[in-house]
Parts: structure tokens; C-alpha cells; sequence
């Protein structure tokens, strides 16, 4: 089993995004093939209901399962361990840490520790501690406490502070995101286009969601005390600018948008921005171009999260051999759109 500190949904998603700052932290077994891997294993994702997790390849070989030759779980490197030492730390102090001090306790130079951090998890300790502050005060939010005990108890200094930080990630006042979306208007519509059925979702900032086959009732779940509206007449224009988008899809970058995001997951997605119509990029093309040369599964997740399809235009990023990889509503889709994309 794994460490009471780390749930299993927590570790399957981290087996999903294969983050490679969780490995070392726990294996994945695979009952099926008798196999355990680390989280960020590049083999192909097993079924949820054929996995179970352990704290390491010692209690995995227990329960008869064998290391996986493809990413050799056991062999967790030096700068691995230094980086997971760093996260713990991190959490446990609940706040940014000094690099100078983290750099030491795994005896790097704080130049090199900063590069082999950044490399292993996407941002820099200092950006970690930050980005790691306001999920908590997110969560505190999300389960109904006070904006005020949940400012101090995720480690800001202040309201302020919090309002700072949440004006870049937030599209919504801090109070109505600890409550499901009160107050808030989200205005939506289910169309049909030449890709099949879409949904699209605003609030009075900008479009909030676009995705293909889905209905308000995920609206609901997303923001389950939101006012939901179908259409209106200010918002049948934005629709009428995203059909459009989408059914030509070229440079959208004038439709106003309110997604949220972790500061790398911004980077990412106003790289994915730039990218003309036409053209594509790789993951290891967004993760250099954003700065962090070395987290290419890490811009493969930010570009696996981003909710407004099409209009950030996750699309455009294919693998490095020119395979189309993943998308979220399906290749055919994202086949097409790249085809109805070229000169």
C-alpha cells in the first residue's frame, strides 16, 4: 500500500499525467501483466480497475510482480531523490523554501539543484511552493471555509497576497470558487458543427469551456451553485464567433477567454497561442519555447488540461515524429482540424 499522505486518486492522476515528480514516491503494480512501473511510465496506461499501488518495488515484488524493463522502477537516481526530498520539504513547511538551503540539504550548487528541479518537475522550488500555497487555499475554498481562514491557513500573509496571486489564476471572485460558482453567471449552449456535438460555456470574462460531446450537466458538477443560462443575447454573439472558430479554425486569440491555470499551464497554453495556423509544434518544441527544456511531460499534461479546445488550440502539438498523440475528444477530430488548418 502506499503512504496514508498519498491517496489513490491523487496517485493515479499522477499516473495519467506520467509526473515524473511522484516517482520514487510509489510504484504502480499491474495485475494483469504482473508488471510494476514508476508513475510516469511511457508504456501504454493500464485499466484503473487492473492496477494497485505500493509504496515501493520491494512490497510490489511481495504481492509476485516484477520491475518493468522499460523504466526500471528501482533505480531512482540521485537527482530524483534530491528533487523528492525538495517537494517534501516544500509541503511540510508550507511555503517557499530558499534555494540555497534545499540546494545544500541535497549537495548541489543552487544553480545546478534549480536546473535539475525544473527539469524533473516543470517549475522552479520557488514556483512549486507557490503554485502548491494556492491549491490549498483552493481546496480550503472549494469545501466551504471562510476566504480568510483559508488565505492563512494555505500560508499567504495576507488577503491581499491571496487576491494577487488569484487574480492570475482565477476567473472568478476567491468567495464564489469556494462555493461552487455563487454569484457567478455561466451562460452556455450545446450546438452542433461539422465535428460533432459542442458545448460552450462563459462567464462575463470570456469563454470558460469548450469541448465536443459534452452537456451542461458537467457545467453543474464543475459549478454546482453557479447560475447556469442557456444562450442570451450578448453571448449569442461570442457563439456566433466561436462556431466560426471552429468551423474555420485560424487564429482565435480576439475571443476573450477565462481559464485558469498553474503559471506553467499559462506558459503553455499562450505558446500554444502562437502557434500560426498551418503549423504544428512538438511537446519538446512548447516545453523549450516556454523555458523549461527539459519538462516535456509536463507541457504534454498543461496541454492535456487546457478546457477551451480549438480556441487554444492543443491540436497543433503533435509528437516529435510527426504522430498526431493524444487528444481529448478523439485523432479523428483533431485530424480535421489540422487538415481544414493547411495553406
Amino acid at each position: 500500500m502506499i503512504s496514508p499522505q498519498l491517496q489513490d486518486d491523487e496517485a493515479w492522476q499522477a499516473v495519467t499525467a506520467r509526473d515524473r515528480a511522484f516517482d520514487g514516491r510509489f510504484v504502480t503494480g499491474v495485475l494483469t501483466t504482473g508488471i510494476y512501473c514508476r508513475p510516469s511510465c511511457a508504456a501504454r496506461h493500464p485499466r484503473r480497475e487492473n492496477v494497485r499501488f505500493f509504496s515501493d518495488g520491494a512490497a510490489a515484488r511481495d504481492a509476485g510482480l516484477r520491475a518493468c524493463l522499460r523504466c526500471s522502477p528501482d533505480d531512482v537516481s540521485r537527482d530524483e531523490r534530491a528533487v523528492l526530498a525538495a517537494i517534501e520539504a516544500i509541503k511540510a513547511a508550507g511555503q517557499p523554501l530558499a534555494l540555497a538551503g534545499l540546494a545544500a540539504d541535497a549537495g548541489y550548487s543552487p544553480a545546478h539543484f534549480q536546473k535539475v528541479f525544473t527539469r524533473a518537475v516543470g517549475l522552479s522550488p520557488a514556483a512549486f511552493a507557490r503554485a502548491l500555497r494556492m491549491a490549498r487555499a483552493e481546496e480550503a475554498l472549494s469545501s466551504g471555509e471562510r476566504v480568510t481562514d483559508a488565505v492563512y491557513d494555505a500560508g499567504f500573509s495576507g488577503p491581499s497576497r491571496f487576491y494577487e496571486a488569484s487574480d492570475k489564476r482565477l476567473g472568478m471572485a476567491p468567495s464564489a470558487w469556494r462555493d461552487g460558482g455563487r454569484g457567478v453567471t455561466i451562460r452556455w449552449a450545446v450546438v452542433p458543427t461539422s465535428l460533432g456535438t459542442m458545448l460552450v460555456a462563459a462567464t462575463d470574462k470570456g469563454v470558460c469551456r469548450l469541448s465536443f460531446e459534452e452537456t451542461a450537466a458537467n457545467l453543474a458538477v464543475r459549478f454546482p451553485n453557479a447560475e447556469l443560462i442557456e444562450g442570451g443575447g450578448e453571448f449569442a454573439a461570442l457563439l456566433e464567433q466561436v462556431i466560426a472558430a471552429v468551423e474555420q479554425p485560424g487564429d482565435a486569440r480576439h475571443i476573450p477567454l477565462d481559464v485558469q491555470g498553474t503559471a506553467f499551464q499559462q506558459a503553455v497554453w499562450r505558446e500554444l497561442q502562437r502557434i500560426p495556423p498551418g503549423e504544428t509544434r512538438s511537446y519538446a518544441q512548447i516545453a523549450a519555447a516556454v523555458g523549461k527544456p527539459g519538462a516535456v511531460r509536463a507541457a504534454g499534461s498543461a496541454n492535456g488540461a487546457n478546457n477551451v479546445a480549438v480556441l487554444i488550440p492543443c491540436h497543433r502539438v503533435i509528437r516529435s515524429d510527426g504522430a498526431l498523440g493524444g487528444y481529448a475528444y478523439g485523432p479523428a477530430i483533431k485530424q480535421e482540424l489540422l487538415k481544414r488548418e493547411k495553406p
